[in-house]
């Protein structure tokens, strides 16, 4: 029963090895066959050109017509795209700091209000009542404490009477400093300029702090917040411009600089945090919409650039087609950088001057004629 198994393992191993070699040699035919195909092509451009050139030029020699682009250095420029949300700068849960009915409400929903403006008042009799009862204790203390402050400083009274005189009136004195402050804790206003978006509670309900009462946005000042692969954290900086878009608006774009690079990396997504402010006096974005972030993470103010989808590949790596004097396709093999928004990076293999092929690459092979045409004309 060993022996079967070791020789069924045998003629497995045998097999992924023949597999292996059957690959190798398919590629290598391929190859071949590629550089027959390149050489006859040549073969029939040489004689229907010899052919033209006997018939005194009445067999018109088949040139395939081809769009070019002459290689200059030029700028590229490579993003990294993100899913981002929008937020607003300034925007509140307003609840009451103290308890307290709720008397009136001076404000409706989608009202603009101004910081400062008075939004809701609570019910204040009891404070104000407090108020009232302090301040008339505090004239008697205050009377108090001058009387014993004039016997003090003629060494008649106690210097015991002055101090308990001097302690009550300056009690009295915070305790209604304390009062006001309720009272002004009982008028709530507007923390900053917004829209009233919601209002929670109603007149007769009982204000209490932490819970929700109305909620106030301010529209003009928003910030985009997008979450960032870790791989790129060395490449993005704070003051780095991004470009900001929204679904919902096509036409809307923004340039605009990051405000903040978040110091953590969320464990499990592995992520940063980028924000960044915009300004939005028309109000037309608003918070919770979606935005699409583009990141610029590489730059280069000159280089070769091509569109990505004109560069081939076979056995020998990466080529694109270029155009010589005669007026001829020629395979040129060459080394690719960066890529984004299909264009490409050409680090070696062409150089200023050089004309690409960037239409009708698909219909030409080495030393193919060709005619140059600009685009109207293959529209035509």
């Amino acid at each position: 029963m060993r022996k079967m198994a070791l020789l069924l393992l045998v003629v497995a191993l045998a097999g992924c090895q023949q597999q292996g070699d059957n690959r190798s040699e398919i590629r290598k035919q391929l190859a071949q066959y590629r550089k027959e195909k390149n050489e006859l092509e040549q073969k029939i451009n040489q004689l229907n050109n010899k052919l033209s050139e006997m018939e005194g030029g009445k067999v018109v020699e088949n040139r395939v017509p081809v769009l070019v682009k002459q290689m200059n250095p030029e700028p590229f420029n490579h993003y990294v795209r993100s899913n981002g949300s929008v937020e607003a700068v300034y925007d509140a849960f307003i609840s009451p700091e103290t308890n307290g009915q709720i008397t009136e409400i001076y404000v409706d929903e989608g009202d603009r209000v101004s910081q400062g403006e008075l939004l809701v008042s609570l019910k204040t009799s009891v404070i104000r009542s407090n108020i009232q009862e302090v301040k008339t204790n505090l004239e008697l203390a205050k009377k108090t404490f001058e009387k014993q402050k004039r016997l003090w400083q003629d060494s008649v009274g106690s210097e015991m009477q002055y101090l308990e005189a001097m302690n009550r009136k300056e009690s009295l004195e915070n305790r209604l400093s304390t009062l006001r402050e309720q009272l002004e804790m009982s008028q709530i206003r507007a923390p900053f300029d917004g829209v009233v978006e919601s209002i929670n509670q109603k007149v007769g309900e009982l204000g209490t702090p932490g819970l929700q009462l109305l909620h106030l946005v301010n529209l003009k000042n928003l910030k985009v917040e997008a979450q960032i692969t870790e791989q790129y954290i060395a490449r993005i900086e704070e003051g780095d411009t991004v470009q900001v878009r929204f679904p919902s608006y096509p036409e809307e774009t923004r340039r605009v600089p990051i405000t903040r690079k978040g110091s953590v990396i969320d464990e499990e997504a592995r992520t940063f945090t980028i924000e960044a402010r915009l300004g939005n006096p028309r109000e037309k974005i608003r918070p919770n919409q979606i935005a699409i972030v583009n990141v610029r993470d590489y730059k280069v103010d000159s280089a070769m650039v091509v569109p990505s989808n004109i560069i081939k590949q076979d056995l020998e790596g990466d080529y694109v087609y270029v155009v010589d004097n005669q007026q001829q396709a020629h395979k040129v093999y060459v080394e690719t950088g960066r890529s984004y928004n299909n264009q490409t990076v050409l680090v070696s293999g062409v150089e200023a001057g050089d004309r690409v092929i960037t239409s009708g690459y698909t219909q030409v092979s080495e030393s193919t004629p060709v005619a140059i045409k600009e685009k109207e004309d293959l529209i035509r």
